[in-house]
């Protein structure tokens, strides 16, 4: 039923700030701005700049109902696999609120952040706990700059041995940030294949190890869900070779206060704190990424770290000041500070509030609620590594079961937002064609999991026996149709009151 407003009940239709307001009015009445010459020499605006005025109400309504189109983890489940989108507590976000901690700044003198230096070294000193490494880099901001700093870390490994060497091997099980960074690092990068079960296939590894490779990048879980059974014989035959074992811990959360990375031959690891200890990561920021080192690599860590002596706690930062230290042979510096402070206190929130056996129950409960997915939908969606056993924390399907309807995983998607949910990570990993990757974490409920699984079901036997047509229109009932996604990008319609060709005139 169409409404003269374009509202249907309580979900507003919301047009731009561009379409709702006008040039002639304004939230706040200003003074005229006197006349004053030109600072901008030729360059200088002779007409309105073509801004939207609108009262304040109106602006207030128009973000608050913005808002209520946004899907988010306090609404509902989050089943995106590899992105781990967990409950936050909010005990971690007013903990990160105190004073101490939030209205601190970074080129304050050290005396006067004692409070917060002994957080970063009781963090560091739980995750080097958790991973059975001896150091850790708090610095690196989020996943892609953790490997960055690892794999910085081993080309000085290399380069003071006098072999930098030149071949860095990733699993095509991998995150596709591994090879990214192994190349800006410059590195080749050569690509080891999978086996049946979509693991490592440990002979070809071994074939390819030589003279000639650095490292190793391995993501374990992986991105199939899988864990790599051939871990320890993968690092000892990368040592034999001379080469380092770099491992992706962004799926740290399936194994914490289960197995300790550092007991599995790995040399550097970074941890995605948004991933597994909960620190909001959503919208591009802010993240952080800690990556441990084992003994050989420990040398090379990046500045700056915490040094405690005594009860005192001081920031080295210099390379001057490192003889004597861990770090005698470090890289230099990942970044200009210290890292997000307010992400370290919410990781170590979330960590004391668990403890020692609450992070081994979360890494259980992760794993079970994957299972728990898997087996509610293996016998509709294809699972393509559901004979090999239980998957880790997140369940791996693929839209073979609706090879012959013309409808994919794309479609399934779409079909998922009428039913309310957020849809799970589509085709990714790469490995498996037409895949969907589920992720429930430890947060969700038996409830919540079997309405999701319930609602997955409902879908697939519609776009089984029902009309291919209707789910490739799909959403129906979301605010906004399905675009078309390829002309989108490529061929963008973007709305501006002044054209740009007046403007480059003036």
């Amino acid at each position: 039923m169409m409404t003269y407003t374009g509202n249907r009940g309580l979900m507003l239709e919301e047009p731009l700030l561009f379409e709702k307001g006008a040039v002639d009015r304004c939230g706040v009445d200003l003074p005229d701005v006197p006349p004053v010459a030109s600072r901008l020499g030729q360059v200088e605006r002779h007409r309105e700049i073509g801004l939207p005025g609108l009262a304040e109400p109106d602006v207030v309504r128009h973000f608050t109902r913005l808002s209520r189109q946004n899907y988010a983890i306090d609404m509902g489940i989050f089943p995106l696999g590899s992105c781990t989108m967990k409950h936050n507590p909010r005990l971690n976000e007013k903990m990160a609120r105190l004073p101490g901690f939030s209205d601190i700044h970074p080129l304050q003198p050290v005396d006067t952040v004692q409070g917060a230096l002994a957080l970063i070294d009781t963090l560091a000193d739980w995750l080097k706990k958790l991973t059975g490494m001896p150091e850790v880099a708090m610095s690196p901001k989020a996943g892609a700059h953790g490997e960055l700093c690892g794999m910085l870390a081993i080309r000085a490994a290399h380069e003071a041995r006098g072999n930098a060497r030149a071949v860095v091997l990733v699993p095509e099980s991998a995150h596709g940030t591994n090879p990214a960074t192994a190349a800006f690092c410059g590195y080749a990068v050569e690509n080891i294949p999978a086996d049946a079960r979509g693991r490592v296939d440990l002979a070809a590894l071994q074939a390819r190890l030589g003279a000639d490779v650095a490292a190793v990048m391995i993501t374990n879980p992986n991105t199939c869900g899988l864990f790599e059974p051939d871990m320890i014989a993968i690092g000892e035959a990368v040592h034999a070779a001379g080469a380092f074992v770099y491992c992706d811990g962004a799926n740290f959360n399936a194994i914490v206060g289960r197995v300790r990375p550092g007991d599995l031959g790995i040399d550097a690891m970074h941890i995605n704190l948004h991933k597994t200890f909960s620190t909001p990561h959503g919208g591009g920021g802010p993240g952080s990424g800690p990556v441990v080192f084992s003994a050989a690599l420990a040398p090379f860590a990046p500045l700056p770290f915490v040094k405690k002596t005594g009860t005192h706690y001081d920031l080295v930062e210099e390379e001057q000041a490192l003889a004597g230290t861990d770090h005698n042979r470090s890289f230099g510096r990942m970044v200009a500070f210290h890292g997000q402070m307010g992400m370290f206190v919410r990781a170590l929130s979330y960590m004391m509030s668990h403890g020692a056996d609450g992070l081994r129950q979360v890494a259980e409960d992760a794993v079970l609620n994957a299972n728990y997915i898997l087996a509610g939908l293996q016998d509709v969606y294809t699972a393509p590594f559901a004979h090999t056993g239980p998957c880790m924390h997140e369940a791996l399907f693929s839209d073979d079961f609706l090879s012959g309807t013309g409808l994919t995983t794309l479609d399934l998607a779409k079909a998922m937002i009428d039913e309310g949910f957020h849809p799970m990570t589509m085709y990714f990993p790469l490995v498996v064609h037409g895949a969907m990757l589920v992720e429930p974490t430890e947060t969700e409920s038996k409830a919540s999991l079997d309405q999701l699984i319930g609602a997955m079901r409902s879908v697939a036997a519609a776009m089984l026996s029902g009309d291919p047509a209707t789910f490739k229109s799909a959403p129906h009932l979301a605010p906004r149709r399905r675009l078309d996604e390829t002309a989108a990008a490529r061929k963008p319609v973007l709305t501006w009151r002044e054209p740009v060709a007046a403007v480059a005139a003036e």
